[in-house]
């Protein structure tokens, strides 16, 4: 990807036999040709993700961590299944080759996709944008994210892909749990929204395909132009309710991300970025809704959701599993979260 995306060495912990995956992807991928170089992309997420060079082409390689995993946890076997079921569709995904879950091979399973040329933007202002492109790049990912969720789920094949209906209610409760399980101190309006978000659930129970962590910098941008060539990063999507997809992705209208910041200080009348109701209605528009009710329930949801993932990261740093420098921040972070979670819920 020319986005300045690291690319490393394969590091120690996730090397493999190369010869075996060479020998695999002859067999197995119409076209391919060594020689092979492997090396690795520096990104945190949590399937280890390599560049493949040969001669002809590159290709992209993702592949479950080593080591003893949950049962449900790094399933690149969904992933596969969502990416390769949504190339029959509109949605803009990766090409995906194979998929080999045979653990003999490299020791994880893995899946093979295209790797697309483009850009990826980490920074939800794109200061290094003009107004009119902004707003363009805007759009085109609203436009992405409204293609998804009018996708035909059962004419895909994804009518299995996770559970229709309840998805608030299922979604409530387990990241209720999950914060129980890692909890640290007595987060008072985290205390509210776990109280406040089940006994408010909406009335509208709908089920599309949802990403689950749909924004800006899981996309792959034409290199010159505002299109959305790819969706990436499919590990948390499952059939649940869309709006849930939205709410995430309006989240940074809301908070300033540590790392990349955000869109509260942000003069939409000369960027070009859409306030968050303009976005809102070009949602709508494209997927036939007449406006949203309770649109705080679904803000509220997502800052509840996200400081449960945080709580759980300062946890596991608490434990010795990362350093105590990120454990303090993210302390803070998770009841700041927390606390935008509940103003959601005073404000609408």
């Amino acid at each position: 990807m020319t986005d300045g995306t690291e690319i490393i060495p394969v590091r120690e912990a996730h090397q493999f036999n190369e010869g075996a995956l060479f020998n695999y992807l002859t067999e197995n991928v119409e076209g391919f040709k060594g020689p092979l170089t492997i090396r690795q992309f520096q990104g945190g997420q949590s399937n280890p993700t390599f560049l493949l060079q040969t001669p002809e082409r590159d290709y992209v390689m993702r592949k479950k961590p080593p080591g003893n995993l949950l049962p449900s946890a790094h399933a690149v076997d969904r992933e596969y299944k969502v990416i390769s079921a949504l190339q029959k569709s509109d949605v803009p995904v990766p090409r995906v080759f194979c998929l080999c879950e045979n653990e003999d091979i490299i020791g994880t399973a893995f899946y093979i996709m295209e790797k697309i040329e483009g850009r990826v933007i980490r920074i939800p202002h794109i200061p290094e944008a003009e107004p009119a492109e902004r707003a363009a790049i805007y759009d085109a990912m609203n436009d992405a994210m409204a293609r998804l969720h009018n996708a035909d789920v059962d004419a895909l094949g994804l009518g299995d892909f996770g559970k229709k209906g309840n998805y608030f209610e299922r979604q409530i409760g387990r990241w209720t749990k999950q914060y129980r399980a890692s909890q640290t101190d007595n987060l008072e309006m985290m205390e509210n929204l776990i109280n406040w978000l089940p006994a408010n659930l909406p009335k509208s129970d709908e089920s599309a395909i949802v990403h689950g962590d749909f924004r800006l910098e899981n996309m792959i941008l034409h290199p010159t132009e505002p299109k959305v060539l790819a969706i990436l990063d499919w590990e948390l999507s499952t059939l649940g309710h869309p709006l849930a997809d939205l709410a995430y992705n309006c989240m940074p209208y809301h908070f300033t991300h540590p790392r990349t910041g955000g869109l509260t200080g942000v003069d939409f009348k000369t960027s070009g970025i859409p306030t968050e109701e303009a976005y809102i209605e070009a949602y709508c528009r494209r997927t036939g809704r007449d406006g949203i009710d309770n649109w705080g329930f679904y803000m509220a949801f997502s800052f509840f959701r996200i400081a449960g993932i945080v709580q759980g990261v300062y946890k596991r740093g608490l434990d010795g599993n990362s350093s105590s420098r990120v454990g303090k921040e993210y302390a803070a972070f998770a009841n700041m979260l927390a606390t935008i979670g509940w103003s959601m819920v005073e404000r609408h």
